[in-house]
């Protein structure tokens, strides 16, 4: 009957992922409206997420030690306040620091609260099926764009932003803060907490683990491949509707993407389950650097909604296979450091995106520049992930090739 609870605590932390990240991208959505109505240049609003994406990756790696210590509920629940926080403060903003710091640090913090320790927590339950559990927690970033963002939209044609961004920080804290109180430590986690005391050389420390050879590779594919999705994720909905899509349609783009990346997550989490994470990483990061390229020609609605679908399975499908390759590797009972490494490095990579994004277009008034930066980095993820080393085996208190 415990073991069942497993799947209580993927729903818990998919719920949380959907709130957290889909309140956090909701930027994407607010945007024009922002712009419109306080004068801030696209630059300057697109920097608060690359606040909140230096903010987020501190966070994972702070709160990934804090839920290996001291178990995820407190993690969650601290997310839960930040968010809210972070939301309200952020729609009474009266200036654009205010609001880069209070939409930045706050979200990002609570995001970094979400990602790497849920899915740490939720690898932990598991003994079997172990990649389709933390791609379920996974999908509820993917289930996001599909949920808040349309809500956020449906509020702005109703509110004005601020009034808008007030309602969503006051549903973040009635979901979250409940669904937090579900989570528990795992026994695997217990049990490995149990086993601390037992030689050296049968268990890396958090530390020898950040040292290795896997811990870079692993990072430095993260990061690679958060830099190439992050600016067209996040200026998808600008990029529409310069290329003559409405506001709404242009949303629904965004919104499929999200829908698409959550049937990849499923579909490359079975996958990695029967074949191994590392070749279907390596392919879905191949999909996602041509689905980067394929943004470039598209100009209608329907190409949109194409390449959306493509982008959203890809990049949605990999982001959990990290998770899954950190725990093969090291194990369970660092699994909340070692990713929140991982993920911190990731974070670097989706700060950058989104402001050089925004940056392209102030200078030259088009995106191409940012897809084919976004294409070049996408193809240099795929080549890093090349290099991944065989499954390891502990060897003399270090990772070894099997």
């Amino acid at each position: 009957m415990q073991r069942h609870y497993g799947w209580v605590i993927v729903a818990a932390g998919a719920v949380m992922g959907c709130i957290g990240m889909g309140s956090m991208f909701s930027l994407a959505v607010f945007l024009d409206p922002i712009t419109a109505a306080t004068g801030w240049s696209r630059v300057g609003i697109s920097a608060s997420m690359t606040i909140a994406f230096l903010a987020m990756g501190v966070g994972a790696f702070g709160w990934g030690w804090v839920s290996d210590r001291h178990g995820p509920r407190i993690v969650g629940l601290a997310g839960g306040v930040l968010l809210g926080t972070g939301l309200v403060l952020a729609s009474r903003a009266t200036s654009l620091l205010q609001f880069q710091l209070a939409y930045g640090v706050f979200l990002g913090l609570a995001a970094g609260a979400f990602f790497a320790p849920m899915m740490a927590t939720a690898s932990a339950w598991f003994d079997r099926h172990r990649a389709l559990a933390v791609s379920l927690v996974s999908a509820g970033l993917g289930m996001a764009p599909v949920i808040v963002a349309p809500f956020a939209q449906w509020l702005l044609t109703r509110h004005d932003w601020r009034s808008a961004q007030l309602i969503i920080g006051l549903a973040a804290w009635a979901v979250v803060l409940p669904v937090a109180l579900l989570l528990r430590r795992p026994p695997v986690m217990t049990l490995a907490g149990a086993a601390t005391s037992l030689p050296g050389h049968q268990r890396l420390t958090a530390r020898e683990a950040l040292g290795t050879r896997q811990f870079m590779v692993l990072g430095a594919t993260f990061f690679a491949c958060c830099l190439a999705h992050s600016g067209p994720i996040f200026h998808v909905v600008s990029y529409a509707m310069v290329c003559g899509v409405s506001a709404m349609a242009a949303v629904s783009v965004y919104s499929l993407q999200g829908l698409a990346g959550l049937g990849g997550r499923l579909l490359l989490g079975l996958l990695a389950d029967r074949h191994g994470a590392k070749p279907v990483l390596i392919g879905g990061l191949v999909l996602q650097a041509l689905a980067i390229a394929a943004f470039l020609p598209a100009r209608s609605l329907g190409e949109f909604y194409a390449v959306a679908a493509l982008f959203g399975l890809a990049y949605g499908g990999v982001m959990p296979l990290y998770a899954a390759l950190a725990r093969d590797y090291f194990g369970p009972h660092i699994m909340g450091t070692v990713f929140g490494a991982a993920t911190m490095l990731s974070c670097l990579g989706m700060a950058i995106g989104p402001a050089v994004g925004g940056w392209i277009f102030d200078r030259f008034g088009s995106y191409a520049g940012m897809h084919l930066a976004s294409l070049a980095v996408g193809l240099g993820a795929v080549a890093i992930a090349l290099a991944f080393p065989p499954l390891p085996r502990l060897r003399a208190g270090r990772l070894s090739p099997a």
